[in-house]
């Protein structure tokens, strides 16, 4: 009796051993086939081809999977400094993770070149999210590579014929040039009134905000990233901020009735993750006393974001020119500008000012001057726009997995 007793209970005990391994064996399968889903963040891609999420939850999934320094690396954009990525470009891609890169003459011979360098761009810089990569291709006398890309005529001459339908349909011819090369992001429309030369589409607002809305609408139909330049209106400086500071003594009543309407007829529109506002370097002494609008809480934060209500990015104007550069050292003005309201700063020409951009910006955060959270924020607004950008390409993309 009491053999019998211990064969029965030693026979039940194979059982719930088998058991148990044919269910750790099931279990393997299971996440050999996924690939162990549950372990491994999924890449850029497959969230933003994830039909079952919303975009809300795709932000926070990457977001999620992001390190500090791959979130300060997006909010910076850069520059290479020939017609190919060289070894300290690249070397500050790999370190720092730069987010995106905008593009001049000196790095556009052809239109094989071009393309060649921003796939290399894409390949080295767009590991985590891929990149904005700009150009200024406004029209007339700022266009780029003229010899091989016909450039659109420029706003003043589109505004001339008294057809805002002109403006959206210049927007809809060249987005897809610039994106054969590509490119996703265009510096343009000019939103300015009365900027210099011919790179505004006229003195009045209500006329300039109407050829502005209709580019924008050509930009967002083409699915091309683009950004009104420059907030809050840059028409009434009577220098370049190129070199050395600009002073504009208008009031914000004077502003919201003139400069400013082209952007709040856009901002209006709220289609903020298919847009860029770049904010200027002028001096806005009635706003901001002496500080430059790129480093102004009072024009980025309180003006553009609480009292406009805009949603998008907002970038600076490139911080190497001589409105900022003359009076403050890259790293402390790339910290003063994020923690006044800047989504994405740019510095385009001196590798040594992007190493020392994304330096003391990482300082700030570690000593805590700028909080984790505020970054957040930012990456947010760019990985909105960078899925935004991604949506159009999503079917092609799932074709060519299947395919392969």
């Amino acid at each position: 009796m009491m053999t019998s007793t211990m064969v029965k209970t030693n026979t039940n005990g194979k059982h719930r051993i088998v058991s148990g391994l044919c269910l750790l064996a099931v279990l393997f399968c299971v996440l050999t086939l996924t690939g162990c889903k549950g372990n491994q963040p999924r890449d850029f891609k497959t969230i933003a081809a994830d039909g079952s999420m919303s975009q809300a939850q795709k932000v926070e999934e990457i977001l999620s999977g992001m390190s500090l320094e791959e979130k300060v690396g997006q909010m910076i954009l850069a520059g290479v400094a020939g017609k190919e990525l060289d070894p300290t470009a690249q070397g500050l891609f790999d370190r720092y993770h730069f987010g995106g890169v905008v593009e001049f003459d000196f790095n556009m011979e052809t239109i094989p070149q071009v393309q060649a360098l921003n796939e290399q761009l894409q390949k080295v810089g767009g590991e985590k999210l891929p990149l904005f990569i700009a150009v200024d291709e406004e029209g007339g006398q700022v266009a780029r590579m003229r010899h091989a890309l016909t450039p659109p005529p420029s706003q003043l001459s589109i505004a001339q014929s008294g057809k805002p339908e002109l403006a959206k349909k210049w927007a809809m011819k060249i987005s897809p040039k610039l994106k054969e090369l590509g490119f996703n992001t265009n510096f343009a429309p000019v939103a300015d009134l009365g900027s210099f030369k011919d790179r505004h589409y006229s003195n009045n607002p209500k006329i300039a905000a109407d050829f502005v809305e209709q580019a924008a609408m050509g930009y967002e139909e083409s699915g091309m990233l683009y950004s009104l330049k420059h907030f809050p209106g840059i028409g009434r400086g009577k220098t370049d901020t190129h070199k050395d500071t600009v002073v504009v003594d208008a009031t914000l009543e004077q502003l919201n009735d003139t400069d400013i309407a082209p952007f709040v007829r856009v901002i209006n529109r709220n289609t903020n993750d298919k847009q860029m506002i770049m904010v200027s370097h002028v001096v806005y002494s009635k706003l901001s006393g002496q500080i430059p609008a790129s480093l102004s809480p009072e024009i980025m934060t309180k003006l553009l974001r609480e009292k406009l209500g805009y949603k998008g990015i907002i970038i600076t104007d490139d911080m190497g020119m001589g409105a900022v550069s003359r009076h403050y050292k890259p790293g402390d003005a790339a910290v003063a500008s994020v923690i006044a309201g800047a989504d994405v700063v740019m510095s385009c020409h001196i590798y040594e000012n992007q190493k020392e951009t994304a330096e003391a910006l990482l300082s700030a955060i570690r000593k805590g001057t700028i909080s984790e959270e505020r970054i957040n924020e930012s990456l947010r607004r760019i990985i909105r726009a960078k899925l935004n950008l991604a949506a159009p390409r999503m079917g092609l993309i799932i074709k060519r997995s299947l395919d392969e």
